[in-house]
């Protein structure tokens, strides 16, 4: 009698076990076990004491919390809207002007040159901006000396006043290559023959930018505005190694808020529950923005 041959679909599922088993040990307990030690008390040895909802109500209390949450909002700015609006121009500039005028292999170089800083190491980015923006022998303040601003020198990094300014312009440096790949990448999808009808009608380049590319660019821009937003809220390498969260908490944000409180005052209860609430907000501002992503889609 022969051997019955496997359906080829029930074959599919075991190809499928590896990856779900790396989820739940890197993704699903993880996430249960830190949901658990938020409604505890614990300093990391010994037993965990049940408080229940003590953390979650201190959170709500602590203004050392919602300050981080402000600067986190900081980072949105830093790392989704200015790289958004900026990107933008940049890559309809490439596209519509770098690569027609100069070439395509020029405009590829300077969208290459664009999205270095996303291939860099967060650490080896912060460490090199550390250097630039140091007080004393930075390679920003030796350049004001050395065009006469002696007056504009600060300490970028130290100066409660200053500091967020200087790790959001970071991240914009960090962050504006994204948007500059995706943008190009959707405008190679617009139909010519628009942006031909348009300029014969004697529409200018930036008319036809606003009422033709940006139009047809909304499920890119709608993407990247997720993407960068929830990668601003998270965001936790650049102020470890820029400021670690200081001078004076000035650019404390959650991510960090909760590592410090984690790991360096041991009180794993209170971080795992600040951890929880940024998770919560993350999936929420995910779950909001894939809806109105897919109506927007939908009513076009």
């Amino acid at each position: 009698m022969r051997a019955r041959t496997p359906h080829p679909r029930n074959t599919y599922v075991l190809y499928l076990i590896p990856g779900a088993l790396a989820f739940l040990a890197v993704i699903v307990v993880p996430l249960a076990m830190n949901l658990y030690y938020s409604f505890t008390s614990w300093q990391g040895v010994g037993t965990p004491t049940w408080t229940g909802l003590d953390n979650y109500r201190a959170l709500m209390k602590d203004s050392q919390f919602w300050a981080s949450f402000r600067h986190s909002l900081s980072m949105v700015l830093a790392m989704a809207v200015i790289p958004t609006a900026v990107g933008l121009v940049l890559a309809a500039a490439l596209f519509d002007f770098v690569a027609r005028h100069f070439g395509t292999r020029l405009a590829s170089v300077l969208r290459a040159c664009f999205y270095l800083p996303q291939v860099l190491p967060i650490t080896v980015a912060g460490i090199v901006w550390s250097w630039i923006l140091a007080p004393d022998n930075g390679s920003l303040n030796d350049l004001l000396k050395s065009v006469g601003l002696r007056s504009l020198q600060q300490d970028w990094l130290g100066d409660p006043k200053f500091a967020l300014y200087s790790v959001m312009a970071v991240m914009v440096w960090v962050q504006l290559g994204f948007p500059v790949v995706i943008f190009m990448a959707g405008l190679q999808r617009i139909d010519p023959a628009l942006q031909e009808a348009a300029e014969l009608d004697g529409a200018s380049w930036w008319r036809r930018f606003w009422h033709v590319t940006l139009p047809q660019l909304r499920p890119e821009i709608h993407v990247v505005m997720l993407w960068c937003t929830i990668a601003a809220l998270k965001v936790f390498g650049a102020v470890y190694v820029l400021t670690k969260g200081g001078p004076a908490d000035a650019t404390n944000v959650p991510s960090y808020f909760s590592f410090a409180t984690f790991f360096e005052k041991t009180q794993v209860g209170y971080g795992s529950a600040i951890a929880t609430v940024m998770t919560l907000i993350i999936l929420a501002l995910a779950v909001v923005g894939l809806r109105f992503q897919t109506r927007a889609e939908e009513a076009q």
